[in-house]
């Protein structure tokens, strides 16, 4: 497993699915053309790209080109970083027929492929620089601080949310994700402390 600083984004859950087989690393997904409607889930990758870095990687047909050109103009250049696969004609193992252009998708690449395409693009590979670990948010923070298993836990999750600015529709696993992008452990115990305060 190779661990990689930035965050990355692909299309789709079976993108996802390859990618977190190989890099230890947040994967988020534009759902393919949905990220056009979806200005939350642009917001949260905006942010991410501004905390740590983004590398998009979509696939090389012209669907994958038209979203990474959407995301280029929608989030500074300065963030991201744009790894690109291979022109390899085929199919993927789950699918029928291959796709409109006959190409393989970013799930359909070798593990080599994929490493060479991060490497390329400039991806910080973890262990080739040193930096001080963060305390990662766990699911018992989020438990502690109520944002999971307790009967208020869901409104509260949703005031944080809001507060936030981050798609009201995330699962505590993907709020759990973003937190841990974005804030430190003590950030997001003086923001429930403060949500608290206001809510009573």
């Amino acid at each position: 497993m190779v661990k990689i600083r930035e965050a990355i984004v692909v299309e789709g859950r079976y993108d996802k699915n390859t990618l977190s087989q190989i890099v230890d690393a947040p994967i988020l997904e534009t759902s393919g053309f949905g990220i056009m409607k979806d200005k939350a889930q642009l917001a949260l990758l905006r942010r991410v790209a501004q905390a740590r870095g983004l590398i998009i990687f979509t696939d090389s047909d012209g669907a994958g080109f038209v979203i990474r050109n959407f995301l280029k103009g929608a989030i500074p250049g300065k963030y991201l970083k744009h790894a690109y696969i291979p022109d390899i004609p085929g199919k993927e193992r789950r699918k029928s027929a291959p796709g409109k252009e006959g190409k393989l998708g970013v799930e359909g690449m070798t593990r080599e492929i994929i490493l060479d395409a991060l490497r390329k693009c400039g991806a910080t590979v973890e262990g080739e620089e040193t930096r001080i670990p963060r305390q990662e948010i766990t699911k018992q923070d989020m438990m502690l601080l109520g944002l999971s298993g307790s009967s208020n836990s869901h409104e509260k999750r949703l005031a944080l949310l809001k507060k936030l600015n981050l798609p009201e529709h995330m699962s505590a696993n993907a709020m759990l994700q973003a937190l841990n992008l974005l804030y430190t452990l003590e950030e997001l115990t003086t923001m429930v402390e403060d949500l608290e305060i206001n809510h009573g």
